[in-house]
């Protein structure tokens, strides 16, 4: 027998079928088992009854025929006191059948009968003949026929209680079967039911239902980890939505807030339409714009491992080809760019890996001083390819650290730099779907620096 850990509260009415198709099911199993173990049990029991039957029948002849032989002999020995039939005293020989329970009767060559047991010529049964010599010359033929008593019994008593043990045995071996059958059906059936249970439970919108540490077969343990597994990422897509929905609301509402007050105070007259007033707006509307660009920009990172297109590709010519792209802005923020670029292949999709490193390199910039310096190098480290970001700005408080990769967040360091805080959430996220890892080190005050690994192309 066996049994699931607790699990969570399951929702009303989610129990009743899945017991009810489990009992079902377990039922079927068990039926099953009890009929292939009693068609393993009778066909043994048949071919056992076959082969003791023969056996029991070879060895009762070959006594019959041994006692016929030996009857035989001492019929020889009485006409060996005589030489002749006529006067030979068979009476000892006719004794000796009485006693081992068998019928005698003793014919000379020319067939005539010369000694018998009263009920020779009635009695029914098997039959052994045996010839009456001396020295290799036949003296005539001893039949002796075996009755219910003696060998004739014994034969007939062994046959019968053979067939009894069978027939015992095979009970047993049935009944054992059934309970075993029982057993093993409900230690099946029991981590299904639970299963089918904690699946009723979530389809009912349970979503803290989980199937546990079921103690059950390898494939079915497996199978509950795979579904608490299944359980727990959904939980994630789900927080994502949820926590993409309030960071988006939360990032729109001042540009909108701010927007609304302006337009509603040049209509009212409050505030005169003036260059300055009009270039206001103008900002938050651009905001907005680069808003709704991040998020487009997210939600294909969302997607990137459905539409990665690879190819063997140099990380030092994608990181070059992104440094010059931005080498204007970092010439206008007068920081100097250090490249330290080692060849090195990857597999990887060169539109989405460009994305990371101008993605990389741009948070680098926003948060290093005029007269600072960034450095993006790459190298071979055997079954990677690696890309390093140094830059020299303030830093990463170290509460803020892991939190570094979650969307719209922005820490206290970032309060006064544009952007909507997904920066990094995306870089993150196509590092993962190239199969690489993107990772932050930093020391306040000396720099920040974010590593990229990502798999060597063969």
């Amino acid at each position: 027998m066996t049994g699931t850990a607790p699990g969570p509260p399951l929702s009303p009415g989610a129990g009743a079928p899945s017991g009810s198709r489990g009992d079902t099911l377990g039922l079927r199993l068990a039926l099953a088992f009890v009929l292939v173990a009693l068609a393993a049990v009778a066909l043994l029991a048949g071919l056992a009854a076959i082969f003791a039957a023969a056996d029991v029948s070879a060895l009762a002849d070959r006594q019959r025929n041994e006692l016929a032989s030996a009857i035989s002999v001492a019929a020889a020995a009485a006409w060996s006191d005589n030489r002749s039939w006529a006067s030979a005293d068979l009476s000892e020989v006719l004794d000796l059948a009485q006693r081992v329970g068998v019928d005698l009767q003793i014919r000379d060559l020319t067939g005539r009968v010369v000694g018998s047991s009263a009920n020779f010529p009635g009695a029914t049964g098997p039959q052994a003949t045996a010839p009456v010599q001396i020295r290799g010359q036949r003296l005539g033929v001893a039949k002796v026929r075996f009755t219910n008593s003696g060998l004739g019994g014994a034969d007939s008593s062994l046959r019968t209680a053979l067939l009894r043990a069978i027939a015992g045995a095979s009970g047993l071996a049935a009944l054992l079967a059934l309970l075993t059958g029982l057993a093993v059906a409900r230690r099946i059936t029991t981590p299904i039911g639970r299963l089918i249970a904690v699946t009723r439970s979530m389809a009912g919108g349970d979503r803290a239902a989980r199937a546990g540490d079921i103690r059950a077969q390898g494939e079915v343990r497996e199978l509950a980890a795979a579904f608490d597994q299944m359980a727990d990422s959904l939980d994630r897509e789900d927080q994502i939505r949820r926590d993409l929905v309030a960071g988006v609301a939360h990032e729109l509402r001042t540009p909108i807030a701010v927007l609304q007050a302006g337009h509603e105070a040049l209509l009212d007259g409050v505030v005169a339409p003036t260059p300055g007033e009009l270039s206001s707006l103008r900002d938050e509307v651009l905001r907005l714009a680069r808003m709704v660009s991040d998020l487009q920009t997210l939600a294909a990172a969302d997607a990137a491992a459905l539409q990665l297109v690879r190819r063997r590709c140099d990380l030092a010519d994608i990181a070059a080809t992104a440094a010059d792209s931005l080498a204007r802005r970092f010439e206008a923020a007068d920081i100097e760019l250090d490249r330290q670029l080692s060849g090195v292949p990857v597999l990887a999709d060169p539109h989405w890996l460009h994305q990371v490193i101008t993605n990389l390199l741009t948070n680098a910039l926003k948060f290093t001083p005029a007269g600072g310096r960034v450095t993006i190098g790459c190298e071979d480290a055997g079954a990677v390819a690696v890309l390093r970001v140094t830059d020299t700005g303030a830093g990463i408080p170290a509460a803020d650290l892991p939190r570094v990769f979650d969307r719209f967040w922005r820490g206290q360091g970032a309060a006064q730099t544009s952007g909507s805080g997904i920066g990094l959430a995306i870089a993150a996220e196509l590092a993962r779907a190239h199969g690489g890892e993107l990772a932050a080190a930093s020391v306040e005050g000396q720099g920040t620096t974010m590593t990229l690994t990502l798999p060597r192309a063969a």
